[in-house]
């Protein structure tokens, strides 16, 4: 097994990204912008390097996906390398992902030269300097996460001043290798916690680590959303992002829309986790999505086989196929949707954006509430944000705790809940949680 203490310089590490034989995660996005296509990606991410490489082989020889993912194991996320590295020594197959790290740049190497699409790294990880370094050493250049997003879903005592810090130093090298003619990808994980995130939430804090990215250099942004079941607000929210990123981010670095297939408890039976696969194919297509993230049949059964991943690829590409162009939504409804969205995304973040210090003014908005992920457990979000789902499935606030909205903007929310039952009669606490759910089948409603 290669040391993997020992890194190249980073005048070795680009020669070698320069002497590669294969487009990288920003030349497939700029080509699928430029042609209208939308980029197909799986999740993948086994313990041992000889599975690893059997899996991204057969993934992309049956199914071809446009780009390919190494999602990394959970100890590697915690920065507990020596004990990804013991299991990896006696039982790799106990790993939830690819322990990069443990295996070192070589192997990673390996797998980038052994596989024809170019890989983009997905973990999980609030502190993430190392493994960064040893992903751009074994020559791949797209790597999700943020200071915020890879922290609050995550973890549970990590501090935000630190999580940001490290990736503010993360985003600082992706401007020297900017500078160096390498552009590596960033993408923002505006999936959060999965669980009821209303689409501003998710735009506010994927933006605003965003704006922080290409301050420090970052030239390739994709901004990530999480389809929440309700067609007509998922599309209008990944049509938002274009808008916003207009605004936000004009000068500098090229912003690319991503939808994630539903991240919620997904339905056991095949048949219906089908059709909410395909549904997000239609999802992505709707919504002008340049990359869509892949989910499969199994996704309520464990760690999904490769079979089944396969399977998802060519479903999802059935959902963007031409055949569906016949489909259309209530223009009028999605564009008011749409506003609606870019209204309580300005109202989140505006004041942070014009702050001195961004970075600070992020911290003490999450300390004071005007920021907020609903059922995170780190100690670092007040979690007093209450979503709930209007009649239709929407995702709104039924209470919106300290976050800096308007009158206006709250009683459209109210509006949107108005025939639902009253609060009072439906709020329940959990036992020993300072959470609540307005109602269980709001996080349940599409599984069943």
């Amino acid at each position: 097994m290669s040391d993997a203490r020992e890194l190249p310089t980073l005048a070795d590490t680009c020669d070698y990204l320069k002497s590669l034989n294969k487009p990288c995660v920003a030349q497939v996005l700029a080509e699928a912008k430029r042609t209208g296509a939308i980029a197909v990606q799986p999740r993948s991410g086994v313990g041992g390097h000889d599975e690893m490489l059997a899996l991204l082989s057969r993934i992309e020889a049956e199914a071809s996906p446009d780009i390919l993912s190494l999602t990394i194991d959970s100890y590697s996320r915690l920065r507990m390398f020596d004990h990804a590295s013991r299991i990896l020594a006696t039982n790799p197959a106990a790993l939830n992902g690819y322990p990069l790290v443990a295996h070192g740049w070589p192997r990673g190497r390996e797998l980038n030269e052994r596989t024809k699409r170019p890989l983009d790294i997905r973990h999980g990880s609030p502190i993430a300097d190392h493994l960064f370094e040893t992903a751009i050493a074994s020559g791949i250049t797209s790597f999700e996460g943020g200071g915020v997003t890879y922290n609050l879903p995550y973890a549970k005592k990590v501090p935000l001043k630190d999580s940001i810090a490290s990736w503010r130093r993360i985003d600082g090298l992706c401007g020297e290798l900017a500078d160096q003619g390498i552009i590596v990808s960033r993408e923002m994980f505006g999936t959060l916690t999965a669980v009821l995130i209303p689409p501003s939430t998710s735009l506010a804090i994927a933006f605003l680590e965003a704006i922080s990215a290409a301050r420090d250099g970052v030239r390739c942004l994709l901004i990530a959303y999480s389809q929440g079941g309700n067609t007509l607000q998922d599309v209008a929210a990944l049509r938002c992002i274009d808008v916003l990123a207009r605004r936000y981010l004009s000068s500098g670095p090229r912003v690319y829309p991503v939808l994630h297939q539903y991240m919620g408890p997904f339905p056991r039976d095949k048949a219906k986790a089908s059709a909410l696969i395909l549904l997000g194919g239609l999802v992505a297509k709707l919504g002008g999505a340049t990359k869509v993230v892949t989910k499969t049949y199994e996704e309520a059964l464990g760690i999904p086989t490769v079979e089944a991943n396969i399977d998802g690829i060519q479903l999802t590409r059935c959902g963007l196929a031409r055949m569906f162009d016949f489909i259309a939504l209530d223009e009028s409804a999605t564009t008011e949707e749409m506003h609606w969205i870019e209204r309580e995304v300005t109202e989140l973040i505006d004041p942070l954006v014009e702050a001195s210090d961004l970075h600070k003014a992020i911290v003490e908005a999450f300390e004071a509430g005007r920021l907020d992920v609903p059922f995170s457990p780190s100690i670092f979000t007040r979690g007093e944000v209450i979503p709930v789902r209007d009649p239709q499935g929407a995702i709104r606030y039924l209470s919106c705790a300290g976050l800096p909205f308007s009158e206006t903007t709250r009683r459209r929310n109210r509006e949107m809940l108005r025939r639902t039952t009253a609060p009072q009669e439906q709020l329940r606490e959990i036992a020993g949680n300072v959470y609540f759910f307005a109602d269980q089948s709001d996080v349940y409603r599409v599984s069943v």
